[in-house]
């Protein structure tokens, strides 16, 4: 049975509530603050994993780097495609599992953007997909992981959530916290004219800062710094996301 990030009709159903207008405009602003914490050199070459559509990818892009992305799912790496061709921009784009990424040491900084980290039910494929990042930086560069760290959860947890959508339809989320906050399982509703359109639970390992700055530091990064936001603010009761540096 595949996982439910193997399932294209989850990514396919969801995109436009997961990427609604607002958050696509505010791509350039995380591209500027992604640039800040990555240290990019112009003309350096990114490494997007888990790319999606390719809003971040195709933003460099637009900035001079040289820029490939990678992700399981074929509809999103196929409207990628799409939006640089419209665009006249060539990006590199590559369907593979991250667990399996083998990449020459060519980049000059990898990103993870909006809590894509953390799919696998074993850890030490995150471990993996880290290592597996980290053998494909040049020396002394920088990953970037964006997520939603465990104290954060923690702190906002509501066990059941309702979304009404601009489209009329409804979203719930219904949370589950398991394995001693290892885990979170959220079941996921899309109701559309009184009809359930898509009902299903997706899971991800959780991390506080601690243990994310374990795991890559575990992988063979040098350094570890985390923070509150992609502002570089501290990681602290006011944290809005968990944002993870580590220099190769």
């Amino acid at each position: 049975m595949s996982a439910w990030y193997q399932d294209d009709s989850f990514w396919r159903i969801w995109q436009p509530y997961l990427f609604p207008a607002a958050r696509l405009a505010h791509t350039p602003y995380e591209t500027d603050r992604i640039v800040e914490l990555l240290q990019l050199q112009p003309g350096g070459h990114v490494l997007d994993a888990c790319c999606g559509t390719g809003r971040h990818l195709l933003e460099l892009r637009r900035r001079g780097y040289q820029a490939t992305g990678v992700d399981h799912t074929s509809a999103y790496l196929a409207e990628a495609r799409a939006h640089a061709e419209t665009e006249g921009l060539h990006i590199d784009l590559l369907q593979a599992d991250v667990r399996n990424l083998d990449l020459p040491p060519i980049f000059d900084g990898a990103l993870n953007m909006y809590t894509s980290f953390g799919y696998f039910e074993d850890a030490g494929n995150d471990l993996r997909f880290a290592e597996n990042i980290r053998k494909a930086l040049r020396p002394g560069r920088r990953f970037l992981i964006e997520t939603e760290g465990k104290e954060i959860m923690a702190r906002n947890y509501r066990a059941h959530e309702w979304y009404s959508h601009d489209d009329g339809s409804i979203g719930l989320q219904q949370r589950t916290i398991r394995d001693g906050w290892e885990q979170m399982d959220i079941r996921w509703i899309l109701l559309r004219n009184g009809q359930v359109e898509w009902d299903g639970t997706i899971s991800s390992r959780i991390y506080s800062a601690a243990e994310m700055r374990a795991l890559l530091l575990a992988a063979g990064f040098a350094e570890v710094s985390v923070f509150g936001s992609l502002a570089a603010t501290a990681y602290d009761q006011t944290a809005v996301a968990l944002v993870a540096v580590a220099t190769a």
